[in-house]
């Protein structure tokens, strides 16, 4: 089995506070891990270590065979990150944001417009600017753009706010997807129900630290 994440004593720091305090956490290929706990437990600054985005002040740390001490910024290429906040270009159109993020990375126009047909933002919605979207349109765009960077690791935090029930299902059939196409996923939710059901294993992260999971 391939290792994709592998943290060891990581600890991290947001403005002098430590986010993370030395966590131990190993994700293999074709895993969907859900990450659970409460606010400011430390879900989101694993998300952001493994991203690339958060350093680490002590321990070790890779995500597909990359340092994160010293390569950190060459992993970004690699993983596909979606935060609480979608990561659109308001000015720009639905169709406009993710073929922006098709280019990064090569991806076709035939990539795109299945995308986008799987969210459900083609037709009408595609010359649309991003700001005048409603908020689980403009999640449905995020996650569109997402899957077209080709990401072998998925990152998202809180993937499912913003969408009805129907797009919660469409996605969670995309990420499965992914998932038998060679893709991992670490994802932090509190819609617990939903978020069980579709993690192959529970992780809870408390005061910085992995405090206990379940399978």
């Amino acid at each position: 089995m391939e290792t994709v994440v592998e943290l060891s004593g990581v600890v991290a720091v947001l403005s002098s506070f430590p986010a993370l305090a030395g966590i131990d956490l190993a994700v293999q290929r074709g895993e969907i891990v859900l990450l659970h706990g409460p606010n400011g437990a430390g879900k989101t600054s694993v998300l952001r270590v493994c991203a690339g985005l958060l350093p680490i002040e002590r321990g070790e740390g890779s995500v597909m065979g990359v340092n994160l001490r010293t390569q950190r910024e060459s992993v970004r290429e690699r993983v596909g990150l979606l935060g609480h906040s979608n990561g659109l270009y308001l000015e720009l159109t639905v169709a406009q944001n993710v073929a922006f993020w098709a280019s990064a990375v090569g991806a076709s126009s035939q990539e795109v417009a299945l995308a986008m047909q799987q969210m459900k933002i083609d037709g009408r919605l595609a010359d649309i600017k991003a700001s005048q979207l409603s908020a689980g349109q403009r999640r449905r765009c995020a996650l569109a753009s997402l899957m077209v960077r080709r990401a072998s690791l998925w990152l998202l935090d809180e993937p499912h706010a913003g969408l009805d029930t129907a797009g919660q299902d469409e996605f969670d059939a995309i990420l499965r997807t992914a998932v038998n196409s060679g893709a991992t996923v670490i994802f932090a939710s509190h819609e617990t129900q939903r978020s069980r059901s579709l993690a192959t294993r529970v992780i809870r992260v408390e005061g910085g630290l992995i405090s206990g999971g379940e399978s």
